[in-house]
């Protein structure tokens, strides 16, 4: 099913061209997107139901897209390829986002300004090693990726890597507290002693 999602729209770009093509394939995905010099979004509503006006902008590049949340994966990236206006990028929250997908980001690297990976399960520190090929990155979010052990090392090596770029990586922290193990007496342990 998601293969079938993110089929290559050939077809969709030989009749409508490449810019129709990914607009259409990302309203498909349940995305939303901003033509170059426009300031209305095209987004889909809760049903999946979008207005077809996007039409009406033949030859109109993509400037901003959100993905946010979608089944965007590797294979459907190659729908946005034509895309050389594209300033910003939202992946947030992608359960198909890897390390893969990344690596074929660098397609962008002369226009991708903002790119946002937070909360993309399938990236790995290796995989962000593949960003150092956007050198016009300005701003990156790579908050709260489970497949990362140590945020802080990563924003650091991010920063050497991207050194025009602003990195963002906030973590979501749990607070643990040690218990000491019952004792067999009825006294309370003795951090608990004033």
């Amino acid at each position: 099913m998601i293969q079938k999602r993110n089929a290559y729209y050939g077809y969709t770009q030989q009749i409508y061209g490449a810019d129709l093509a990914s607009a259409y394939y990302i309203l498909s995905l349940r995305g939303g997107f901003r033509y170059v010099g426009q300031s209305e979004w095209f987004r889909t509503d809760r049903r999946g139901k979008f207005n077809w006006k996007f039409l009406d902008h033949k030859e109109t590049p993509l400037e901003e897209v959100n993905m946010s949340y979608t089944v965007i994966n590797y294979g459907g990236l190659g729908n946005l390829e034509g895309q050389k206006s594209l300033r910003t990028l939202s992946l947030r929250g992608c359960p198909e986002v890897d390390d893969w997908f990344l690596a074929r980001l660098h397609v962008f690297q002369d226009s991708l300004e903002e790119l946002d990976i937070s909360h993309c399960p399938r990236i790995t520190t290796g995989g962000l090693a593949a960003l150092r090929n956007l050198k016009g990155l300005r701003r990156l979010d790579v908050s709260s990726l489970p497949g990362i052990s140590s945020s802080g090392l990563l924003v650091i090596l991010l920063e050497e890597m991207l050194p025009q770029c602003q990195v963002v990586a906030t973590v979501a922290h749990k607070i643990l507290m040690k218990i000491p193990v019952a004792s067999t007496s009825l006294s309370p342990p003795p951090s608990l002693v004033l």
